[in-house]
């Protein structure tokens, strides 16, 4: 059996380190690597992405998105980059936010999560704001094909905290309703379980929330959105151990140079590490 994505994802940051880089080829990236914003650029940018950075880094997160916009090429670039980083052993968390409901939900996982599909990742991001129960086919799949997922529960953004704030009647935010059902998706497991959390290391002092939900805890917001590894203790507390933190400027703007990105990545991998360890 495949072990579980909880499993892997602990032994590659152990091993590579606690570091996520995204992948997002905004035109404003590619036209500072001095490329064109179309398919050829595209191209260049991603596979030199993953030749410098596939081999050392542990986890990864193409944003879907960016791919997408150039339609069926563009798809194929995605394709062919998530299979290449598997090939050299890194994580793919697929940021794509999928969320829906019934048999749509089903394709969505379908997409992501199926082990023979082209697409098919270590993890997902997926939003739960039609409620937790309608990533139920994402859960189950993800689970049968040993993936995992990360829900979005305290995201960076500002606007963020008009729904992950609100009050439920039982006196309990929608952000920590989605942090007790991952929870309990993850009781038992070891060393962690495999469906994380979305949670922003731009936040500040969390301590209000229980971030133990025993599995992974996704951290986008450290570089050019202004947070630091130092900044990691604080923000997640005693779960601070299975943060994944996400950069992806702060990496990307190193290139097109291999040596440059891979010093890069070197660089805050081992401040994380450092900050965790401290």
């Amino acid at each position: 059996m495949t072990p579980s994505f909880g499993t892997r994802l602990r032994s590659a940051m152990d091993e590579r380190g606690p570091l996520c880089v995204g992948i997002d080829p905004h035109a404003s990236l590619l036209g500072s690597w001095g490329l064109a914003d179309d398919i050829a650029g595209l191209e260049r940018f991603t596979y030199t992405v993953v030749e410098a950075l596939a081999g050392t880094v542990a986890v990864f997160k193409p944003q879907a998105a960016f791919f997408e916009r150039f339609g069926s090429r563009g798809i194929a670039v995605l394709e062919r980059a998530t299979a290449d980083l598997r090939a050299a052993g890194g994580l793919v968390v697929m940021d794509a936010k999928r969320g829906d409901i019934g048999s749509t939900m089903a394709a969505y996982a379908e997409t992501f999560l199926r082990k023979d599909s082209p697409l098919f990742s270590d993890a997902l991001t997926v939003s739960p704001y039609l409620g937790y129960g309608s990533l139920k086919p994402a859960v189950d799949l993800a689970r049968e094909s040993g993936a995992g997922l990360f829900v979005l529960a305290l995201t960076s953004n500002p606007e963020g905290a008009e729904v992950q704030r609100a009050v439920r009647e039982d006196g309990r935010t929608i952000g920590a309703t989605m942090l007790a059902h991952l929870a309990e998706e993850n009781a038992g497991e070891v060393p962690m379980g495999s469906f994380g959390a979305v949670v922003g290391a731009t936040l500040g002092d969390l301590s209000s929330f229980d971030l133990d939900i025993n599995g992974p805890l996704l951290a986008p917001g450290i570089g050019a959105q202004g947070a630091t590894p130092a900044d990691l203790p604080a923000v997640f507390g005693d779960a601070v151990r299975n943060v994944v933190p996400n950069v992806s400027r702060g990496v990307l703007r190193a290139g097109p140079d291999a040596s440059a990105l891979r010093d890069a990545a070197t660089r805050y991998a081992d401040e994380v590490r450092a900050a965790v360890a401290g």
